[in-house]
């Protein structure tokens, strides 16, 4: 390679590093690699350039970090203790619906009857809407049966709200539930970002830790 096209491809990689550390810094859902590919410089790799990118901001209070089928800036772990002091925490779900959540990402896709079935409960209509406010869950179609029950799964923010970048990286089931009386989903790491802050939502506030148990009504 000549010194003239080793520089030009230099000259490539820094424009490439730039858009895609603007596109992360401005979206606010995770950069998927097909939204980076059409930004980049054409002749820029993706992976490559994430890959340097990356690099780039290990050991800073903000990493780049791999998230629901794309990258996002989170902060970094360890810095996150020393900002609860001046950054406002967002409210955790509450128990009834991170218990839902947990069982929707498990046996996904899975019917409302299905869910109150493994749960031993009626799901309230209050904790379905409450997890479809937060874009955690969204309808993945009916189930052929009588009915035609409405199956639900988890969405990409589901993934990004519990800093996951695939439904693979999920803890086994069994890590999750030694304590039978804990929440059956782990909560969220203590990563502050906007991202964690907007997946709450007031209503979380009306919802008590267990619910009553009336006669379950039909599949929405």
């Amino acid at each position: 390679m000549s010194e003239a096209e080793g520089e030009a491809g230099n000259g490539v990689m820094m424009e490439a590093l730039r858009l895609a550390e603007a596109v992360v810094f401005a979206a606010t859902t995770a950069v998927t690699p097909r939204v980076l590919a059409q930004i980049l410089p054409e002749a820029a790799d993706v992976d490559a350039v994430m890959a340097a990118l990356t690099r780039t901001y290990a050991g800073r209070g903000v990493n780049l970090v791999q998230v629901g089928g794309g990258w996002q800036f989170r902060t970094a772990p360890d810095v996150a203790p020393h900002l609860r002091k001046v950054v406002e925490l967002p409210r955790r779900l509450p128990r009834v619906a991170m218990e839902t959540l947990a069982i929707i990402a498990y046996h996904q896709p899975v019917t409302r009857p299905e869910v109150e079935e493994i749960r031993g409960a009626a799901l309230s209509q209050n904790t379905l809407d409450l997890l479809l406010e937060n874009g955690l869950v969204t309808p993945k179609g009916r189930k052929e049966t009588p009915g035609r029950p409405t199956l639900w799964g988890t969405t990409p923010a589901f993934l990004a709200h519990f800093s996951l970048n695939d439904l693979r990286d999920m803890p086994r089931r069994e890590e999750l539930l030694i304590d039978p009386t804990g929440p059956a989903l782990k909560d969220p790491p203590p990563v502050l970002t906007p991202r964690l802050e907007e997946s709450t939502s007031d209503s979380a506030e009306s919802l008590p830790d267990s619910e009553p148990e009336p006669a379950p009504d039909s599949a929405p």
